[in-house]
């Protein structure tokens, strides 16, 4: 075994950490007899040797000794190294599935050469992998079809084989795997798809088990979205009741001890997830339809709401997380799903209810179907922490949810969570802002918290929640507080706390017109963001123009960054009509190369001035040019009223639009959805102007 492994020079070799003259003892790891030491050694090949997809020359290198372990039958868990081997060879350079483009001036750029030699090393010896199809182990038998799908040069005869096979393989996670590979054949192979298409639709209708039948319909849907039945919601429906009621090849496996490696991490998360679960194969047949469906957002609505209807824990689980990516990519009406996952919370099983509170934790205004069973879990879960860090999944995040959505329950549990416990997640004092006037009763348990607030190098973390939830309930008592961060500020982030306490100064208005002296003080500052504050605070307290205005118009000059132009536009924009005399400078930001410095110039511009003439079409073109700008223009359009009367085809397009406009592949942020939605507000708001007015 491994026979030649002494004769290749390694140590002239390289891997993610250098010198690769520790590969040969990984791959006899991967013979070993030891299974923590055979995961060892898969974990290294992984983390260095195949770091996050790349290949190096040792990579090229491994790929015969590779070939040689997986065609051994006394090698244990060789499901892992066809995995393995079909990573390495799988990156299509020019083939039909999307790849990550290779940037040749990224510093750690390997030449494009390695990864088509890696492609045509493993082909080559890809007939190693028809052998594995019948293999006893069932993990081998597992990764065998995804190989021969992605890596063999004959994809007809692969077609035939995985076909063949699904009349004789027994084991269900396997037989699902063989449909996934026919459609990957499918999906790479336009020559072959129309037969595959057409043999996916029979299986799906055949009188075979329903798992089988759901995968062939999500690979259907895969292959040929056209082709997606009317009645899919109605037929997957049918099937996942089906395989909930049907008998188990496989016993329930039980979570295993990880091992001290990312791979062993991997699977104990894998299986926890996984445990006590008699099919969790249905979460990624499910993703897999998810994905073909894409904008059909009420079908996709519809199967979800089924499946959270569900007597099987497990599907309404995975209906949260479907949902999850659902509401985070398009538009639609959830209120019933919203709902449902509400009925959640009172579930006895744990990672339920976690999946339903973080779900509802993101919803902002869309929570609020669910508001009631959020308040009952909140009144009738056991004692335990409501606003401390690391609570997400229990009180902590429920008490997120419901004040996000605007429920006035919230405020009471808030006050308890401040006057009770040592520390308060940040997330709930930025949610004050949700709940409004009646918010007001917490003015004195913040001051409190933030005169216990010590004046270090830690400042900015713990002062700047606080503040925000003071400048929100407008809690001009707790000024001396305030005062005394303003003051006592370190150096460390010290233009941070100066701004956050600036911005609740201009909050608290007139009533706090004891801090203009301060303010006063930080107008010379050498930032623009505690400088621009600072004018805005100082108009604030006593509608001191001259001096804010001079101090803001500073900044508007020539040679400004567009961050200092951006805080003092929007300073004056906050000042309002008193500022008209600034209009000339602002104008002067509508020609800018920034888009954010015309976006904020324009705004203002129509603050002070009401001149809608050059601030129109400003405001237009930054929102053709730049999705991300449309909510800062359309909350100035909303303002505009009639004014913003040729604005009115990009307003309806915006609402007719299904897909959310900040919705990106590679992930999301906490608030994309509440953005969106607020969006959507203001188009609406602008919208009902122009109509009123017969625009």
């Amino acid at each position: 075994m491994l026979t030649g492994i002494e004769e290749v020079d390694w140590a002239s070799l390289g891997h993610a950490y250098g010198p690769a003259d520790d590969v040969p003892e990984l791959l006899r790891g991967l013979a070993s007899d030891d299974p923590a030491e055979r995961e060892n050694a898969l974990d290294g090949m992984y983390g260095a040797v195949h770091h996050q997809g790349d290949v190096y020359d040792s990579t090229l290198a491994c790929i015969p000794f590779l070939l040689e372990l997986v065609a051994d039958p006394t090698v244990q868990d060789r499901g892992g190294i066809v995995e393995l081997l079909t990573s390495v060879g799988g990156i299509d350079l020019c083939g039909d599935e999307e790849t990550d483009e290779l940037d040749p001036d990224d510093a750690d750029f390997l030449p494009a050469a390695n990864y088509a030699m890696a492609a045509a090393a493993v082909a080559a010896g890809a007939d190693v992998f028809f052998d594995l199809v019948d293999d006893p182990d069932p993990e081998v038998r597992l990764a065998a079809p995804c190989a021969l799908a992605s890596l063999h040069h004959e994809p007809a005869r692969v077609l035939d084989l995985l076909r063949e096979r699904l009349t004789i393989e027994r084991d269900t996670e396997v037989r699902l795997a063989l449909v996934a590979a026919v459609g990957r054949i499918a999906l790479r192979h336009e020559s072959l798809r129309a037969q595959t298409v057409d043999w996916l639709d029979w299986l799906s209708r055949a009188a075979q088990a329903p798992g089988l039948r759901l995968a062939a319909l999500a690979q259907l849907a895969r292959c040929a979205p056209a082709a997606i039945p009317m009645d899919v919601v109605e037929r997957v429906t049918v099937l996942l009741d089906e395989v909930r009621t049907a008998p188990l090849d496989r016993p329930v496996e039980t979570p295993r001890a990880a091992a001290p490696t990312l791979i062993g991490q991997v699977r104990e998360l894998l299986e926890e997830h996984s445990a006590g679960r008699p099919t969790p194969w249905t979460e990624e047949l499910l993703r897999t339809l998810h994905g073909a469906l894409d904008d059909r957002v009420d079908d996709r609505i519809a199967l979800i709401a089924a499946q959270l209807r569900s007597p099987d824990w497990g599907q309404r689980s995975d209906a949260i997380w479907l949902c999850g990516g659902l509401i985070r990519v398009w538009r639609g009406r959830y209120d019933e799903v919203v709902r449902l996952v509400g009925e959640q919370l009172s579930d006895p099983e744990p990672r339920l209810r976690e999946a339903a509170t973080s779900f509802l934790e993101r919803l902002f205004e869309l929570g609020g179907p669910a508001a009631d069973a959020l308040a009952v879990r909140l009144a009738t879960s056991p004692a335990g922490p409501l606003g401390m860090p690391g609570t997400r999944a229990g009180r902590g995040g429920a008490l997120l949810a419901l004040a996000r959505s605007g429920d006035a329950r919230a405020i009471p549990l808030l006050a308890r969570a401040l006057e009770e416990e040592r520390e308060v997640r940040r997330e709930l004092l930025y949610a004050v802002d949700a709940l409004g006037p009646a918010a007001l009763p917490l003015a004195p348990l913040l001051r409190r918290r933030l005169a216990e607030v010590e004046l270090d190098d830690l400042l900015y973390d713990r002062a700047a929640p606080l503040l925000f939830a003071l400048a929100s309930v407008r809690g001009t008592q707790a000024l001396p507080e305030v005062l005394r961060v303003l003051r006592g500020a370190p150096s460390n982030r010290q233009d941070w706390v100066r701004e956050a306490c600036l911005r609740t100064l201009a909050a608290f208005g007139p009533g706090a017109r004891e801090a203009l002296p301060e303010a006063r003080r930080l107008l010379g500052s050498d930032s623009a963001a505690v400088s621009s504050m600072a004018a805005r605070a100082v108009w604030s307290l006593d509608g001191s123009l001259t001096e804010a205005l001079g101090t803001l118009e500073r900044w508007l000059r020539p040679g400004a960054t567009g961050v200092e132009w951006c805080a003092a536009a929007q300073a004056l924009g906050a000042i309002g009509p008193a500022a008209a005399e600034a209009a000339p400078a602002l104008r002067a930001g509508l020609g800018a190369r920034d888009l954010w410095v015309r976006v904020r110039s324009a705004a203002a511009l129509w603050r002070v001035a009401g001149d809608a003439g050059p601030v129109l079409p400003a405001l237009l073109a930054a929102w053709e040019e730049n999705r991300h700008a449309r909510v800062a223009v359309a909350e100035c359009l909303a303002e505009m009223g009639p004014a913003a009367a040729a604005a009115e085809p990009a307003i309806r397009a915006e609402l007719a639009r299904a897909r959310r406009h900040n919705a990106r592949e590679d992930g999301a942020g906490s608030h994309d959805v509440h953005d969106d939605e607020k969006l959507l507000t203001l188009c609406r708001a602008a919208l009902s102007q122009l109509e009123r007015r017969g625009f």
